[in-house]
């Protein structure tokens, strides 16, 4: 996928705000008026996987995303901003109050990448994905940079967040990805 430009960041933010204030509000989304000036040409209609994610006062308020997507990928942010919004176990749905306070982030993903080799990921740069035991994890490239982790402590996370013991990662069978992402928010 190539590089989104400005107005689509900000088109494709206006699209999950306005999906999510639509449920709120019990009526149907209406399109952002900011609309890339060449339709068909630009990098929303392309299958893409993304997370959205919420935060009121700098605490996450949800977190919810596809790894990868055969829909283009603004339908997929349309998807991911009501899963966050409404649909993280963590957290109850949303309210009309909150949404005013909720700044949204966005993390659009570049294809999964088999890593051989743990030492190689990049802090800020490489998000993981580990699959193993018929458990899976996902860490966005930013969470060990807004955590404060080194890698040791990234890669325990991710174990710990698939509900897998500390250095599952290295475990014969345990399969881990890196993928990349143009991570961009209100404000």
């Amino acid at each position: 996928m190539r590089t989104l430009t400005q107005e689509e960041q900000r088109f494709l933010l206006a699209l999950a705000r306005e999906t999510i204030a639509a449920k709120l509000e019990h009526r149907a989304p209406q399109e952002p008026e900011t609309i890339p000036a060449e339709p068909g040409t630009w990098a929303l209609t392309q299958p893409c996987g993304a997370f959205v994610t919420l935060h009121i006062e700098k605490q996450l308020r949800g977190c919810i995303g596809r790894l990868s997507a055969s829909d283009p990928l603004e339908k997929t942010v349309r998807a991911m901003a009501l899963e966050a919004a409404f649909g993280d176990p963590r957290f109850p749905p949303l309210t009309a109050a909150e949404l005013p306070r909720c700044r949204l982030e966005l993390s659009v993903l570049t294809p999964l990448e088999p890593c051989g080799d743990p030492r190689s990921v990049r802090l800020g740069v490489h998000g993981l994905y580990l699959i193993h035991r018929g458990r899976a994890g996902v860490l966005l490239p930013q969470v060990p940079l807004e955590q404060g982790w080194d890698l040791d402590a990234y890669l325990d996370h991710l174990c710990l967040k698939a509900g897998l013991p500390l250095h599952s990662y290295e475990a014969p069978g345990a399969r881990l990805y890196t993928f990349t992402a143009a991570v961009f928010g209100e404000d």
